[in-house]
């Protein structure tokens, strides 16, 4: 058995067990997606394939994981190395070099390869991911996709049998996300290399995947991909369009959903797609000229920018064009090289730092970087000092935006849409009129993006401005009233954001593909039940 086999396998940290009398297995050459809600267990599943699990992490483990018929128990990550590669979420913070080449020999140089094979092997797997233009370039120049391939081969280079990865493309333009999946559909077609992979944006993998795995409640379910996604609690919008179509399967891909599509098309055809006014709040930012430079780069570039209260802005472009500079600098703690800023006639950058927080606040990538303290009830007392509030403010914004956080948890032992919830609610206490989120849907699953979606347009109506970079082009649908689209840190489409999305073919929704002028599956419930179809 050349693939990965799990044989009633358990898993427990202290008091919390993750995983439940797991059994499946996964032929060689199979590309597998592990689906499941936030926080379910998947990559602690994906650890305990190549060791990480319990040996880095602590916690007991029972039954027996093989994979190419070597038995995991007991073997380090560096044991197995040649067996199975792994990739996580962040590549960056698994290099050891500086340099593309470098990066890629340092695992040659561990087994001990003479030179003549090393360069030989480094070669293949450079021309295998497309990486011959960047090998001699500095990691730090690459794209956020380049940098995730390096990662893969990285992992390659050892001649695992398996590869696992833990969300490669979460950090990912839909052109870079697409390079990485097109990269590892290769190495299953080619070399024959098993891929587990688990990835929330669930609409980016399934035209790729071959079998899932579904995780919930500690216990999987495996098989076909339309089979397990049908019944899962997560699942793209082309699923949840199928189920609503009463379509068979039903279909996974954008493909299979057109060649069911024309009853449902012709259902909507008495119907018109929901529009969005024009917001009529009164103007909040006026920015003229933001541009912000970095040694050798120009991130941003004279953008000129005018939103008002009650807007809900996405701010969209691929890796690199500038969208985190220009939330920075429209925060006001970003560097800025020139132009003008006024919020509600102040410039954020001229203010003292609790100042700055009452015009705008920005809750970053990272969402727990902004939380220091060692409980939720700490998180929330110091925000309500900081941001000069009544006692209780933040836990009452808190208890507004989500039910069921223990106020005596570590905020690190929050999923990841709990740490969100109390790093918004953090951010909200101060009252920033502006309200700016830099990829805010990391690690959350369907649910957990459609909740976040209906929290930030209540804010919007209740007068704030919210503006949000994001690849999530499902998400943007579900929230966005304007889109605004970087490139080279010029603004290069401005719109209402149905106008936007449905006139690109790498930001338009699933749905929008499967049937013009509508966005999401609830636009068309809610058209549906309307006429009683």
């Amino acid at each position: 058995m050349n693939g990965i086999e799990f044989d009633r396998v358990s898993f427990a940290y202290p008091g919390r067990p993750v995983l439940d009398d797991v059994s499946f297995t996964l032929p060689e050459g199979e590309f597998c997606l592990l689906v499941g809600p936030t926080g379910a267990g998947k990559s602690t599943l994906l650890k305990t394939v190549n060791g990480l699990v319990p040996a880095f992490t602590g916690g007991t483990v029972s039954g027996r994981v093989t994979v190419a018929g070597r038995d995991v128990r007991g073997a380090s990550p560096a044991d197995l190395a040649d067996t199975v590669g792994y990739v996580g979420q962040d590549p960056l913070a698994g290099f050891v070099t500086d340099e593309v080449e470098l990066e890629l020999a340092y695992t040659a140089e561990q087994l001990g390869l003479d030179p003549a094979a090393m360069r030989k092997r480094v070669t293949e797997i450079v021309d295998l991911l497309g990486l011959a233009d960047v090998r001699d370039r500095a990691l730090a120049q690459l794209s956020s996709g380049q940098r995730q391939r390096v990662a893969i081969g990285a992992a390659l280079v050892a001649g695992p049998a398996a590869l696992v990865l833990d969300e490669p493309t979460s950090a990912l333009d839909p052109g870079a996300a697409d390079e990485v999946l097109s990269a590892l559909h290769r190495l299953v077609h080619d070399l024959g290399v098993t891929v587990l992979l688990a990835e929330h944006r669930l609409e980016r993998v399934v035209q790729y995947a071959d079998s899932a795995l579904l995780l919930d409640r500690g216990t999987v379910t495996a098989g076909p991909l339309g089979t397990v996604l049908a019944d899962s609690p997560v699942a793209p919008p082309v699923v949840a369009l199928g189920r609503l179509a009463a379509w068979p399967g039903p279909p996974v891909t954008i493909r299979e959903a057109r060649r069911h599509a024309a009853d449902l098309r012709t259902a909507l055809e008495a119907h018109t797609p929901p529009t969005q006014a024009a917001p009529s709040g009164p103007s909040l930012v006026a920015a003229r000229g933001i541009t912000v430079d970095y040694p050798g780069v120009r991130a941003v570039d004279r953008v000129d920018l005018d939103a008002a209260r009650g807007e809900r802005i996405a701010l969209m472009g691929r890796n690199g064009s500038g969208k985190s500079s220009l939330l920075w600098a429209l925060q006001g703690t970003g560097k800025r090289s020139g132009g003008h800023l006024a919020i509600t006639g102040t410039d954020p950058a001229a203010q003292k730092p609790a100042e700055r927080r009452r015009l705008a606040g920005l809750v970053p990538a990272e969402a727990a970087d902004l939380l220091y303290a060692e409980t939720v009830a700490a998180e929330c007392a110091g925000a309500d000092h900081d941001g000069r509030a009544a006692n209780g403010t933040c836990a009452k914004i808190l208890d507004d935006l989500v039910d069921g956080i223990d106020p005596a948890a570590h905020p690190r032992d929050l999923s990841e849409g709990q740490r969100l919830a109390l790093a918004l609610a953090v951010t909200l206490t101060a009252a920033p009129p502006l309200l700016l989120l830099d990829e805010p849907t990391r690690g959350l699953d369907y649910p957990g993006k459609a909740a976040l979606a209906t929290r930030l347009t209540k804010l919007a109506d209740a007068g704030h401005c919210v503006v949000v970079s994001t690849h999530d082009v499902e998400f943007c649908a579900e929230f966005a009233t304007r889109v605004v689209i970087l490139s080279d840190g010029e603004i290069v489409a401005d719109g209402p954001a149905r106008q936007i999305v449905a006139a690109s073919p790498m930001f338009a929704p699933q749905t929008a593909k499967i049937l013009p002028g509508w966005l999401t599956p609830a636009e068309v419930a809610a058209a549906l039940e309307a006429s009683g179809d």
